[in-house]
């Protein structure tokens, strides 16, 4: 019997999901546990210390995952239940998932899996870079395919993490090299393979309304809040943290005036476009990242946060209607303005800010910041084993290098799986639209131009 589009997102969905928490319980109950309890009453204070310290920049974490990103995406009028609920779903099934990957390579290294908050944190990492490409596909695709998405994405990333941060020893302590870059090109890849050159049409639905804009403002405003805490939760305590969390304010500040600046003077009338704030106002977090600790005068962040608005508004007046005409590119959140081109701003900037460095001044700090995710243990060829400023510059380009290159080639590839028959995305006539997914209490939502759920239901079927 062939699977039709209705038995897929419907059946398929709980079913796939079932089994992998299913084998999730498993693989818990079988390898993974705890540290024992610190025996020395020093240690047991450590210990304390350690968490106290990390658990606070975790919850900010949350918020900005659950609520703040959750909020942004509800910029599509009919589609926000989706994607709150998808956002959230995506979130906690790639932090499992990549949970247990991390698992089987300690497992394989140490025979055992010892979980702690700062590996769920690492989880949690990989799990962002999902929830930022699935931004390219946003309404056009089935939950289905955007798991497939978060299953294939994670490993990808994982180890184009550990070749940037490990194998070359790129700095990168708030993943704008790392989750911006590799997100955003693996979205587009991933929207260029599923779509192919078909051009994909406005549709009535993907207009903002006054409510739905709000709502997506207000997620930015959660995220502006919180932003610093991503950045400096794997800095090292102390002066490095404390300068990471100043650059980042900064930043981001510089982008939310630069952001109201650019977006009014590139209009007839002087007002300000909702789509501009929401994303601009982010961009001085995306590049700080890259940099957020190292030794550099506060004007830098300022000025790095002021380009990395502009970048990013001006690639949504002109650089996303230029991809979209000569590239047939779909990119529904604009992630390639908000992650990609701030990302490589930012991922440039660390280059130059290496280079221009001296080698006396800056080898003991850039020693100190070639750590392996605050783990403690020191980068292979990192700065302290010899390397200098100048060679180290060149790794940070190669670092941005391998993230688009990677995240390219692995987002095309997910996006050819997403086209098996079985992972249809919804008809044009029921995209960006809750009541394909939701028991939605509002009559006036019907699920498309067919008027009732069951000729929207009709018009899925009929559609393979």
């Amino acid at each position: 019997m062939a699977v039709t589009p209705s038995t897929c997102p419907h059946r398929l969905l709980p079913l796939f999901l079932g089994l992998f928490q299913g084998a999730l319980l498993l693989f818990f109950a079988l390898f993974v546990t705890y540290d024992d309890p610190p025996v020395q009453a020093e240690d047991a204070n450590l210990m304390a210390n350690h968490l106290y310290r990390i658990f606070p920049f975790f919850q900010d974490i949350q918020v900005m995952l659950v609520v703040g990103l959750g909020l942004l995406l509800t910029f599509l009028p009919r589609y926000g239940f989706s994607a709150l609920t998808h956002n959230f779903l995506l979130l906690n099934f790639a932090m499992q998932w990549a949970l247990v990957l991390q698992g089987l390579l300690r497992l394989l290294q140490h025979g055992q899996v010892h979980l702690d908050l700062h590996s769920l944190l690492i989880a949690e990492f990989a799990a962002v870079t999902v929830l930022i490409s699935v931004g390219a596909v946003l309404g056009r695709t089935s939950p289905c395919q955007l798991l497939l998405v978060a299953a294939c994405e994670v490993p990808a990333y994982l180890a184009t993490e550990w070749t940037i941060i490990t194998h070359l020893g790129v700095l990168d302590v708030g993943g704008t090299i790392t989750i911006h870059v590799f997100s955003c090109y693996f979205g587009l890849g991933l929207s260029k393979a599923l779509f192919g050159a078909a051009r994909q049409q406005m549709h009535p639905k993907e207009t903002p309304s006054h409510r739905s804009d709000f709502l997506s403002l207000v997620g930015t405003f959660i995220l502006w809040v919180f932003w610093p805490s991503f950045v400096a939760v794997l800095c090292q305590p102390g002066d490095a943290q404390h300068r990471a969390i100043l650059n980042t304010l900064l930043a981001m500040s510089a982008s939310a005036v630069t952001t109201v600046v650019v977006s009014s003077l590139l209009d007839k009338d002087g007002k300000l476009s909702p789509g501009h704030l929401q994303n601009g106002s982010l961009a001085g977090g995306v590049a700080i990242g890259a940099v957020a600790d190292m030794a550099m005068p506060p004007v830098a962040a300022l000025a790095l946060g002021s380009l990395s608005a502009m970048a990013c508004v001006l690639g949504f007046r002109f650089l996303t209607p230029f991809l979209a005409r000569k590239l047939v590119l779909q990119d529904q959140c604009g992630i390639h303005n908000l992650h990609g081109l701030p990302g490589i701003v930012g991922g440039a900037a660390s280059a130059v800010a290496i280079a221009v460095a001296s080698d006396d001044a800056s080898r003991s700090h850039f020693s100190q910041l070639a750590l392996v995710k605050g783990n403690g243990s020191e980068v292979p060829g990192g700065l302290g084993g010899g390397r200098g400023v100048g060679r180290q510059a060149l790794y940070q380009a190669a670092g941005l290098a391998v993230a688009v290159g990677a995240s390219l080639l692995s987002g095309l590839l997910t996006g050819t799986a997403l086209r098996l028959p079985c992972l249809a995305p919804p008809p044009e006539q029921l995209c960006f639209e809750d009541s394909l997914y939701f028991k939605t209490q509002d009559g006036a939502e019907s699920p498309g131009p067919a008027g009732t759920a069951e000729e929207g239901a009709l018009a899925l079927k009929e559609r393979v």
